[in-house]
């Protein structure tokens, strides 16, 4: 059986060591069997002890390709990425995890990713083309170091063409397949209510199938574990508290 890896990466302020420990906490009890736990990082202090880290490979960025696009998310598709091997299962920080993760590794494929065009949004079938998000990817670890290679050619090159690394990873990789629909749901999309019903209405709780609720962009979860009022970002607004996502950061907070 290959070895399984749980991928993520934290850089920066947005995010606090805590994050990573509730990821895996929630990682843990969500898997069955062996697996480990990776976070590359320049920033270890406070980690959990079962966490594995590595530093952030330097791929010579400017502050503001750190800052914007995640960039430095290209360093996963290194031939040699410190010597793991195995499949990787990348989830980012701001992910939520509510069903088994298992079949993430059993999907296989050379190269799976959340489809993000409209039908994600509607969370339909796919009407679209869908196009590719990065914060729930998988593949074999050194399976395409062509997406790295091609940006160290040319960096400007790359910032020219693509508005982020997801962007550029779906220009770059030669094919790809999304998750079964279904599996990753955006809490902006599906679960968050419409425009003036999310004034009165609380959120949707996933629906039994979700596995992983990704968090892009605002709300992140942290703005809304524990607050008792409503948040607004006008035009959207969400009701708090939202019961699921407090259980879930006591569940797996330390």
């Amino acid at each position: 059986m290959s070895e399984r890896v749980v991928l993520s990466m934290k850089w920066g302020t947005l995010y606090n060591a805590r994050y990573v420990n509730v990821l895996y906490n929630a990682v843990r009890d969500h898997i069955d069997g062996p697996f480990r736990f990776v976070c590359l990082t320049d920033e270890p202090d406070g980690l959990a002890s079962g966490i594995e880290t590595h530093p952030i490979p330097d791929l010579g960025l400017p502050q503001e390709r750190w800052n914007h696009g995640a960039w430095p998310k290209l360093a996963v598709f290194a031939r040699d990425l410190f010597g793991l091997q195995g499949r990787l299962l990348f989830i980012d920080l701001d992910s939520v995890i509510v069903d088994r993760l298992d079949p993430f590794f059993e999907a296989g494929g050379a190269f799976r990713a959340i489809g993000g065009g409209s039908g994600w949004r509607r969370g339909a079938a796919w009407t679209d083309p869908p196009r590719l998000l990065s914060g729930v990817f998988s593949m074999d670890f050194g399976a395409h170091p062509d997406v790295l290679d091609a940006f160290m050619a040319d960096k400007e090159a790359a910032y020219d063409r693509a508005e982020n690394e997801q962007h550029f990873i779906e220009q770059t990789i030669s094919s790809w397949e999304p998750w079964p629909d279904g599996w990753v749901l955006s809490f902006k999309y599906h679960l968050r209510r419409s425009i003036g019903a999310d004034l009165i209405k609380p959120v949707y709780d996933p629906p039994p199938g979700a596995k992983i609720v990704a968090f892009h962009g605002n709300p992140r979860p942290i703005d809304l574990v524990g607050r008792k009022r409503l948040w607004s970002e006008p035009p959207h607004s969400v009701r708090c508290p939202v019961t699921w996502l407090d259980d879930y950061w006591e569940s797996y907070g330390e």
